[in-house]
């Protein structure tokens, strides 16, 4: 189903959602609420100060109050009113200052000056507040302002920051020599619905579709998972070291509720299984698509994924660009349940096709008598399975996948896969799992 996927980043966008923050903790039990039972979704708690890999855990953020005023009390702007206001993770003040000492605190949007831009110093102490152009353009350079943020920086680990994760198996349950595909959306953008609410939707409504139809029997499991950007995977994944190696390949979703066609941003490997399968699923559903290189496109979470010491092959899918980006402007309106359900649609179909992929290995020797097994194509129904059997059965070396199969052939991947587990099913070849390319193998 996927009515109420927009709903989902409806309910989602006026938390406080930061790199971790009581809005983000809201967020993650909430998409919790909406996925599978099956997935077995928890929440990992991380010490602020601890050590992953070379970052550090940030602490807790918690706004009190923050607001600009003229020295008289005339309340200009306020957090209140709207959390883009306030530069997120900016450290405590309350001073009075002149204009020329204000005015380098000051942000506005250039690309969309009656909005407020959305602007963050995650990992560097500063403060500011955002306004639209028309605010700042108003604002007497004689005048003398109060500027007061009462923020705190919450180091109690209990409080620490907070990722979701969720797993579905297969059907008939999970095969360890399978592995696992990772499937990424990030939390972290208040008041921000494309940017990247609609990812977690198209995430959740992907999760949802697995569960009401399992991958078939010794498939990957797809893991879920949910957390600020970058961050969030850094300190799951150096939590779970040993996940790594099982990892075989990995989707990021993010800003898929815009109305711009799906742009596809390839792997690090570029030319991996899994960018393959991903071009042959959008060009099979005949709709407009685009396609960039690695870190060409819009960066995020592959970069922990497909980076250094992990380098599990990642593509994003998205609608990059739109004009609303990191700003105001950034609200559920411009969400589409028609486009978050067209790239769920995709991002499933990638999924279904990259798990459930495997290498066939023959266990017989001599070309196969197809007849005796059930297995010959008649040329006047299967035309083209018929003309391609030769060439298919010399591939069942263990060299090639399923899905390499029915590239080199021309042939439609459903009709290899059925036509191949035919064999596996009369014990004519073995099913070898997917190699990992990750450096944690």
């Amino acid at each position: 189903m996927t009515v109420g996927l927009k709903d989902l980043v409806s309910r989602l966008w006026p938390l406080h959602r930061t790199l971790a923050s009581d809005g983000t903790d809201e967020a993650l039990h909430v998409i919790g609420e909406h996925l599978p039972a099956g997935a077995a979704y928890a929440i990992e708690t991380y010490a602020p100060g601890e050590a992953v890999w070379t970052w550090r855990v940030p602490p807790r953020y918690v706004v009190h109050e923050a607001y600009l005023e003229t020295e008289d009390g005339e309340r200009l702007l306020d957090f209140k009113d709207n959390p883009l206001h306030l530069v997120s993770y900016s450290v405590p003040v309350d001073r009075v200052m002149t204009w020329a000492e204000l005015e380098p605190h000051l942000h506005t949007s250039a690309a969309r000056p009656h909005a407020i831009p959305w602007e963050f110093s995650y990992y560097e102490p500063r403060w500011g507040f955002c306004l639209s152009r028309a605010q700042w353009d108003g604002l007497p350079r004689g005048a003398r302002y109060r500027a007061v943020i009462r923020s705190e920086f919450v180091a109690d680990p209990a409080r620490g920051l907070r990722v979701g994760a969720g797993a579905l198996p297969p059907g008939g349950g999970g095969d360890d020599a399978a592995g696992e595909m990772l499937v990424c959306a990030h939390v972290c953008h208040p008041c921000q619905a494309n940017d990247d609410l609609a990812g977690v939707a198209t995430a959740v409504e992907v999760a949802r579709r697995l569960a009401a139809r399992p991958l078939p029997p010794a498939s990957m499991g797809v893991r879920f998972l949910f957390g600020p950007e970058t961050i969030g995977s850094i300190c799951y994944l150096s939590r779970h070291e040993d996940l790594i190696p099982r990892l075989k390949g990995g989707v990021f979703c993010e800003m898929t509720g815009n109305r711009n066609s799906l742009i596809l941003q390839r792997s690090r490997q570029d030319g991996h299984l899994i960018d393959r399968i991903a071009r042959d699923v959008l060009q099979r559903r005949g709709r407009a698509f685009r396609e960039g290189a690695f870190r060409d496109v819009i960066v995020n979470d592959e970069l922990v994924i497909n980076g250094p010491g992990v380098n599990v092959p990642c593509i994003s899918l998205s609608r990059w660009p739109y004009e609303e980006y990191h700003t105001s402007d950034d609200i559920p309106d411009i969400v589409h349940e028609d486009m978050l359900a067209e790239a769920a649609d995709a991002v499933e179909e990638i999924v279904r096709v990259f798990a459930a992929n495997y290498v066939p290995r023959r266990t017989f020797r001599g070309p196969v008598f197809l007849s005796r097994y059930g297995l010959w194509a008649d040329w006047r129904t299967q035309p083209a399975l018929n003309s391609a059997l030769d060439k298919l059965m010399l591939r069942l070396e263990g060299k090639h996948s399923l899905f390499d199969i029915a590239e080199e052939l021309g042939l439609e991947y459903p009709l290899v896969r059925e036509y191949v587990e035919r064999f596996r099913a009369q014990g004519l070849v073995e099913a070898r799992p997917i190699p990992s390319v990750s450096e944690g193998s």
